[in-house]
């Protein structure tokens, strides 16, 4: 029995952790035919990633087919799952959606504020592409979404593609369960975590290990600044003893943005004026990751890839892969329908929470009222989402300037239009629906 998967965006360096995962899981997920796909500036990119993936596959001795491909329809035709993993204009536009943001004193971040909304323009309308012609070729496959900002494009996706069967997955929920069972010393598959909110705007509730909550626990170690699930991609900054005790919510590393904003924003000036923005802090690293890659005695996956900030995302895209193609039924955070987990938001509103995995998919669980501290936040957060769908697709001006407007990291009249008309002429070149006239 043949099982194919299609990654798009296969030459991104993060590739050889998800054939990491497939290796690893050959016994319960017997994948028998992975192509790796990308445009044609990524040719020399996803042909080295093919060739250290098929010499990982040789060493661990498993029947595995793997190639890559330009042609993104010839990888869908049949495929069983389709994982996303692309960035629209590369690190390039990264820098913009860093470095205009800034120069105008707003954080400038790939996945948050002003950056994050412009990844979003063009990013979506790719997608639902690849949404549609997965519908016509590979109507049954499951879209694993990893593209950021995955719960808006997740959403995106959900509610405006002919395509339903799509997910979207994020490293932030594995990263904090398993510091915090490393916290507690207890198996991180032991440890569950009630989380409640948006990607990258989750908060964690509860805490219960093999069943028994420990929650008073966590929030004495957090007190006592022993607790830290930073990905790599952002610096850690402390959170002060009035915010645990009065909010009693575990906060994610993505919250200093909104809850510290003028100390990140002066770490990220100063990280600018030494390092550059992040994006070239990246190239830099991607070119020595390349450069391992290349290596024909490498034959695993480099220990340099956890300098990346998406480290370990393949455990959660695999782990939800075979939990679907097993009916597995376990719990795992994903972004998903809410259809009423948060009866606050919009029963069709996209939600990053903890869900039984099917092979129909995931099914959302209950979660009931949002702590009276952060609803107001979280429901501006969904609503600013919704605003940035609008403007994703309409490619109307004054979409993407309410758009700009409610981001809680930009909320400045002024500022949203003359950070909003830069990013345009930034990336006019990828942003074909505000390119009409």
């Amino acid at each position: 029995m043949s099982l194919k998967i299609a990654i798009i965006g296969g030459g991104s360096s993060y590739t050889p952790e998800i054939l990491e995962g497939f290796i690893q899981r050959q016994a319960t997920f017997p994948v028998t035919e992975i192509v790796l796909v990308d445009v044609k500036a990524g040719e020399e990119k996803v042909d080295t990633i093919c060739q250290l993936g098929n010499r990982m596959i040789a060493e661990a001795g498993v029947n595995i087919q793997l190639t890559w491909t330009l042609d993104r329809r010839s990888a869908l035709q049949g495929a069983d799952f389709v994982s996303t993993q692309i960035r629209v204009g590369g690190l390039a536009a990264r820098a913009h959606d860093e470095r205009i943001p800034l120069k105008h004193g707003l954080i400038g971040q790939e996945t948050n504020g002003a950056g994050g909304i412009m990844k979003a323009f063009r990013t979506i309308p790719v997608l639902m592409e690849i949404a549609e012609e997965m519908q016509e070729l590979c109507p049954d496959a499951w879209m694993i979404n990893f593209t950021n900002p995955a719960g808006i494009v997740t959403e995106a996706l959900l509610n405006h593609s002919v395509h339903k069967k799509v997910i979207g997955v994020c490293n932030i929920p594995f990263n904090m369960r398993h510091s915090t069972a490393e916290l507690l010393q207890a198996a991180p598959e032991d440890v569950l975590i009630r989380f409640i909110g948006l990607n990258h705007f989750i908060f964690g509730d509860k805490v219960y290990v093999k069943g028994e909550d420990r929650t008073a626990d966590v929030f004495q170690k957090l007190l006592q600044k022993e607790l830290d699930y930073n990905p790599a991609n952002i610096m850690p900054l402390d959170w002060s003893e009035t915010f645990i005790k009065a909010v009693r919510l575990l906060p994610n590393p993505y919250h200093q943005y909104y809850f510290q904003t003028p100390s990140v924003l002066e770490k990220d000036k100063q990280a600018y004026q030494e390092n550059g923005t992040r994006a070239e802090v990246v190239q830099a690293l991607e070119e020595s990751l390349f450069a391992l890659y290349k290596q024909e005695s490498l034959r695993k996956k480099p220990e340099e890839l956890e300098q990346r900030g998406g480290a370990f995302y393949s455990q959660v895209a695999c782990q939800l892969m075979d939990s679907i193609y097993n009916h597995k039924e376990d719990i795992q955070t994903v972004n998903t329908w809410n259809h009423g987990a948060i009866p606050e938001l919009p029963y069709d509103a996209v939600i990053e929470a903890n869900c039984v995995i099917t092979k129909q998919g995931p099914k959302p669980i209950s979660i009931g009222e949002i702590p009276a501290p952060v609803r107001g936040m979280i429901q501006n957060m969904k609503a600013m989402e919704e605003l940035v769908i609008k403007a994703s697709i309409s490619g109307e001006y004054e979409d993407a300037y309410n758009a700009f407007l409610v981001n809680p990291l930009v909320q400045d009249e002024k500022k949203a239009k003359l950070v909003l008309d830069e990013l345009l002429e930034a990336h006019k070149d990828y942003l074909p629906q505000y390119n009409r006239m």
